[in-house]
């Protein structure tokens, strides 16, 4: 079988997508049933990861990546490499392919809520997103919740999703030191979405943070809010510039180091398709405080806390209930390992492989 791939998102700088796909082709790399296909790369970009080019050749499609690239270049290149079945992993695809196509749709906030994204951008991602969901032949999704949305928000017949949850792998190397040895730390990570809260984050840390004074907070990730949140003016508010520190892009090594040394997670999201970086926070040795919402409550079960939308005063309590109270990080770590025994790359490659193959 010859499978193409949409692999821009792993051009440049990768986020979700990106590192979505990046865990199910280094588990194809190796794996007997993989070896028998062939997968074709597309991206507008050289790609940033390394890979066996004889397994997984590479074209470079000149173009912006963007959707005109898409619907056009894209089209046009896929067309020519006698594909038997195409993998998008990012939402959208080619529209008039009639190769066999399966997509990625990993949650329809647009859908859901479209006061989140500008009006053109909002109009992109249903009109694209929703057509290519009825074009393909197979739709995989990572939750429960998200296969709801799709039956309910873009009318997806139910027997063409498939919930194939991914791997998480945390990114300490090393051995991490006690939770009693640590500086009072609080992470957070991701692209800083409005659904996201980071705002509510920052004053809730500022309020425990007046009474225990050693304590920080890291933010990692870039803004993409709309309307635009300004967070340098939400930390100057509080007055917390010398205790929180937002770092827009890091390294894998530098992310690691953030890992090692937090005591707290916080992701205060109230709509995700799954919400992949409290889980790495659990395989790290960091509970997570979150949002009150039914995917967190299934992708995390007892392994984190949880509060409610805009309870500034809860959230606060919550993170130095983690940042100071042993018993209860040690209540959260104990849950752990039953959480994420569901989230292994191998199964979801081998998964998502059974699903392009019977795409095909």
């Amino acid at each position: 079988m010859r499978v193409g791939i949409d692999a821009r998102e792993l051009c440049g700088r990768s986020t979700g997508v990106g590192r979505y796909l990046s865990g199910l082709l280094y588990q194809w790399a190796g794996d007997d049933r993989a070896r028998r296909h062939e997968f074709v790369l597309y991206a507008h970009q050289p790609l940033g990861i390394p890979l066996d080019a004889r397994r997984f050749a590479t074209r470079v499609v000149a173009g912006s990546g963007g959707t005109r690239w898409e619907q056009q270049q894209l089209l046009t290149a896929v067309a020519r490499d006698h594909l038997d079945v195409f993998f998008a992993p990012g939402y959208t695809a080619p529209l008039l392919t009639r190769i066999p196509l399966v997509v990625a749709i990993h949650d329809v906030s647009f859908a859901a809520h479209p006061e989140w994204f500008s009006a053109r951008e909002g109009l992109r991602r249903r009109v694209v997103t929703r057509r290519v969901a009825h074009a393909a032949r197979a739709i995989t999704t990572l939750s429960e919740f998200s296969k709801r949305e799709l039956i309910d928000l873009l009318a997806v017949p139910a027997d063409k999703i498939h919930i194939i949850r991914p791997g998480v792998a945390g990114p300490i190397a090393g051995p991490r030191p006690s939770g009693s040895d640590l500086q009072p730390r609080v992470l957070y990570v991701g692209s800083i979405f409005n659904r996201r809260h980071v705002p509510d984050l920052i004053r809730a840390f500022a309020q425990m943070a007046r009474v225990h004074r050693d304590a920080v907070l890291d933010i990692v990730g870039d803004d993409r809010s709309y309307p635009r949140e300004d967070v340098v003016a939400a930390i100057a508010r509080e007055g917390m510039e010398r205790r929180i520190r937002w770092h827009q892009y890091v390294t894998d090594r530098e992310l690691s180091d953030l890992y090692a040394s937090a005591k707290a997670f916080a992701f205060l999201s109230e709509y995700e398709g799954l919400g992949l970086t409290p889980l790495e926070a659990l395989t790290c040795g960091v509970p997570p405080v979150l949002l009150d919402t039914p995917v967190a409550r299934e992708s995390c079960g007892d392994a984190a806390l949880y509060v409610r939308k805009g309870d500034i005063p809860q959230t606060s309590a919550a993170l130095e209930q983690l940042l100071f109270n042993e018993a209860a990080r040690h209540s959260l770590l104990a849950a752990a390992p039953a959480v994420l025994a569901r989230y292994d790359w191998s199964l979801a490659a081998r998964q998502t492989l059974a699903v392009l193959e019977g795409a095909a």
